[in-house]
């Protein structure tokens, strides 16, 4: 059985359409430098050795000359450039680079569950902390596998495969989307939670806004996960924001005000939407995050949380995927060409 089957489509489409749009309207612990690899036989196929250490990287590009980065620790996307070489995605200047240890920053894949919502006494679950194999990396998409036989983690013991497909689009932005597929390879019921937890630059956090949102139910960890209904025009930033709204509109906006700038974000097949900035005191409490990266980043994160797990019965499969263009914002505050 395939639950969810259309989200790829709708991905796909969502990009198309917005590309058709767009077109029509007009540190402190740095990390060292890479060596890039070319498989025989595959010269679109680029792995990148972190020197000194142990983190391989994938490398697909655009025909444009855009591209994303995945590291096999944790099937994480930690770089999303356009074709002037912006990086579009925040990673932290004293991220570690060291598994187990989480990288702070990119898109984290929070599996088999998100937070603390889950059996797990670990916030997140595992997948973002352990090695997936590379399926295949050509042109502009790879595919990473992670295969959990069940037994590694005493808190959950439900074997099941996981693949993350990513694409960066041929577009003048170089877009760029993320597929999550679940299969339950067991005999018994696979629950769980889920989040992309991508993580994206903005010049200045306190000049940026999320729009989409308003009229929508939310649950604020800053209160215990107390239900609230925001009212707002837009999410602003003036303090820490950790909220999980549920069952979200699948179209969404950061707009970069600073830049002029904005991020249109379709997801599909995710019921929910997480929206967080540590802000200043999380920010200093966090070893891997600089006191003052707060101000660079805001999280839009793609969920399955507040609307409940998803439970899969043997062999069934769930997806779920995001795509996100970066576009110019005109003086009425729409979305222009694409950035």
């Amino acid at each position: 059985a395939i639950i969810h089957s259309a989200a790829r489509r709708a991905c796909m489409s969502g990009l198309r359409l917005a590309r058709t749009w767009s077109a029509a309207d007009r540190g402190a612990n740095p990390r060292p430098a890479a060596r890039v690899h070319r498989a025989p036989g595959a010269a679109a196929q680029n792995r990148v050795a972190m020197a000194g250490e142990a983190t391989e990287r994938i490398a697909i590009h655009s025909a444009k000359g855009a591209v994303v980065e995945v590291c096999r620790h944790g099937g994480h996307v930690v770089s999303w450039k356009n074709a002037a070489g912006e990086d579009l995605i925040f990673v932290s200047k004293q991220a570690i680079f060291k598994p187990p240890k989480a990288i702070r920053g990119g898109v984290p894949v929070c599996f088999p569950q998100f937070g603390m919502m889950g059996p797990m006494t670990t916030q997140h679950g595992f997948a973002r902390n352990v090695a997936w194999e590379v399926l295949s990396a050509e042109g502009c998409q790879a595919t990473l596998q992670l295969c959990y036989g069940g037994t590694s983690n005493a808190d959950f013991p439900h074997p099941f495969e996981l693949q993350t497909v990513i694409r960066v689009g041929d577009d003048a932005a170089g877009s760029f989307e993320q597929e999550l597929k679940v299969t339950n390879t067991g005999t018994s019921p696979l629950t769980f939670t889920t989040a992309l937890h991508t993580y994206y630059r903005v010049s200045s956090v306190a000049d940026a806004h999320v729009s989409g949102l308003s009229g929508h139910r939310y649950l604020d960890n800053l209160k215990g996960q107390a239900e609230a209904v925001d009212h707002a025009e837009h999410v602003d930033f003036s303090g820490e924001v950790d909220r999980v709204y549920v069952a979200a509109p699948d179209s969404i906006t950061i707009t970069d005000g600073a830049a002029g700038r904005a991020f249109q974000i379709t997801k599909h097949g995710f019921p929910d939407a997480v929206v967080w900035n540590p802000w200043i005191e999380k920010a200093a409490s966090m070893a891997d995050f600089g006191d003052e990266e707060y101000k660079d980043m805001l999280c839009i994160e793609p969920a399955v949380a507040g609307s409940g797990a998803v439970t899969l019965a043997p062999t069934e499969t769930w997806s779920g995927c995001q795509s996100v263009l970066r576009v110019h914002v005109g003086e009425a505050g729409q979305a222009g060409a694409q950035a």
